[in-house]
């Protein structure tokens, strides 16, 4: 005989899996966020962001274990740190190469994740290893009726809906966002119009590191600090491809899309198809809609 319980249990399924896939999208939105950042600043694409995010949960793990800081004191640190070491970044290594084939930029970036995966297992008894980051909120469950929800999962999906409003009222409301939003558009008028674009991109590149390091903490209590947590960042592209990689809310929206699909088809389809189902949506995304979601249509006159 089957009882009401029974007939509720594959949609309570259902929706524990769509939580589970929302919030696995924030973090990939949360990367793909730097990726959008980055090339509406200087028209290039950075696949240094995993790696970025990999060095901020490693930062924010130093400053727990190794400097005795507070969980809350310790993400605060790691996300100015990664936020200097943006800017630094930027002024040492990408604006020597600005004005170079963008093909020179993406392998310079592509460099930078290979040297900062190289250093950390350089490292002697940290790199090689998988660390927790121990956080106040590990494996707690709260329950909501008939759904028992990841403590770890709410907070990654929480805490990315505060930082979206928080860029929201950044580029909406203050003159530096606004400054960027122009430089984003046309960077020539930008500058003809006394916006001080260099300083504007370096701003823009310790922005995208601090939400990689946002990323990175959120991401390190699911799945341990590691050298090679950064490989994620090849799911987060997909996302931007998806959501229109000009568009900062289609980078949070192709995140979620990607989450959500990679977690139903772990589970309801055979085995392997979880891992590829990200480039699956990018290719079906870029035959019915090739600039994304919320991508602008760009035409060339001929």
């Amino acid at each position: 005989m089957t009882t009401t319980n029974d007939r509720a249990r594959p949609l309570l399924q259902f929706i524990q899996l769509v939580i589970s896939g929302i919030a696995q999208g924030c973090i990939y939105g949360l990367i793909a966020l730097g990726f959008v950042l980055i090339y509406k600043a200087t028209e290039t694409v950075s696949f240094a962001q995993g790696e970025l995010m990999m060095l901020g949960a490693f930062c924010g793990l130093a400053l727990m274990s190794l400097f005795g800081f507070s969980f809350w004191l310790a993400v605060l640190g790691a996300i100015v740190a990664m936020a200097l070491f943006g800017m630094l970044l930027e002024l040492a290594v990408i604006r020597p190469i600005l004005g170079q084939p963008a093909f020179s930029i993406v392998m310079l970036t592509i460099g930078i994740g290979y040297v900062a995966r190289g250093l950390i297992t350089t490292i002697p008894g940290i790199g090689t290893e998988t660390h927790t980051l121990p956080v106040p909120y590990k494996d707690q469950v709260w329950s909501a009726g008939p759904l028992l929800l990841n403590a770890e999962q709410m907070v990654v999906i929480g805490a990315t809906a505060v930082l979206c409003l928080l860029l929201f009222a950044v580029f909406r409301y203050s003159k530096v966002g606004i400054a960027m939003q122009a430089t984003s558009q046309n960077q020539l008028a930008a500058y003809y119009m006394g916006i001080p674009v260099k300083k504007l991109n370096t701003l823009v590149w310790g922005l995208a590191a601090a939400v990689a390091a946002v990323a990175g903490l959120l991401l390190a209590p699911i799945t341990f600090v590691h050298a090679n947590m950064g490989f994620i960042g090849l799911k987060a592209f997909p996302a931007a491809v998806v959501g229109g990689f000009g568009s900062l809310p289609g980078a949070i929206v192709g995140g979620l899309v990607i989450g959500i699909v990679e977690s139903l088809s772990g589970f309801y389809l055979p085995e392997g198809f979880k891992d590829t189902a990200a480039y699956i949506v990018v290719l079906v995304m870029l035959m019915v809609k090739p600039n994304g979601l919320f991508g602008e249509k760009l035409r060339k006159k001929v």
